[in-house]
């Protein structure tokens, strides 16, 4: 039994070790870019050890793709905001994205190559929507209460809510030696990133409550 549990754990940990340095390689060098030999010299095993564990390259991405997905949903499930009044919840729920974003950059890397490929192999992975539908509920519950009190307006979606501040945060890793580039500026300064934090919450609460009580201003 304790033998069995060894290979187990080693198991665990040589899984583990091979998912952390092929989400390295992938985010840095894009799919096609990466090889199983790279991934192999990165690690303490081998290219037959690869294929046992994810059965092919593709295999082996696909499990990266959705351990970067599920990171993000595992974060936004561990926020409490039931407690918290609907505009503290809105904006604590996009610090929390800003944060993870931040934080994980090879993960906004992971989107970008995944886009490249036009969704090709995300689309495998079914378990993602799954994951993906809790994060929108606890949108819709804030939403929900923001309106039920008067202060946000009834014409905005959870999945609106979620899009602006996804695209905002992305925007801070995705193009940030670019736009860092052309303006001149550190983006992963600690002072300008405490302040851009701010932002996004402050655009969110804005738009929720502009108009909350006539609805969208055409």
């Amino acid at each position: 039994m304790t033998q069995t549990k060894d290979r187990q754990r080693d198991a665990d940990r040589t899984r583990a070790e091979l998912l952390e340095m092929a989400t390295a390689a992938f985010s840095e060098s894009g799919f096609t870019g990466t090889s199983v030999d790279e991934i192999a010299m990165r690690t303490r095993t081998t290219k037959r050890m690869i294929y046992y564990y994810f059965g092919s390259k593709e295999g082996l991405y696909v499990a990266v793709l959705e351990q970067a997905y599920l990171g993000i949903r595992e974060a936004e499930r561990g926020l409490d905001v039931a407690g918290l009044a609907p505009l503290e919840a809105v904006r604590r729920l996009a610090e929390l994205t800003y944060d993870h974003h931040l934080e994980h950059e090879a993960f906004i890397r992971l989107v970008a190559v995944e886009n490249v490929h036009h969704g090709r192999f995300i689309r495998r992975l079914d378990s993602l929507r799954e994951a993906s539908r809790p994060a929108l509920g606890i949108l819709e519950d804030v939403l929900a209460r923001g309106c039920a009190d008067g202060v946000f307006r009834d014409d905005v979606d959870a999945l609106e809510v979620h899009m602006l501040i996804s695209s905002y945060c992305v925007f801070q890793v995705a193009n940030q030696h670019t736009f860092g580039f052309l303006f001149g500026v550190d983006m992963r300064d600690d002072k300008r990133r405490e302040r851009l934090r701010g932002v996004i919450g402050d655009v969110v609460v804005s738009w929720l409550t502009n108009g909350a009580s006539a609805g969208r201003r055409d």
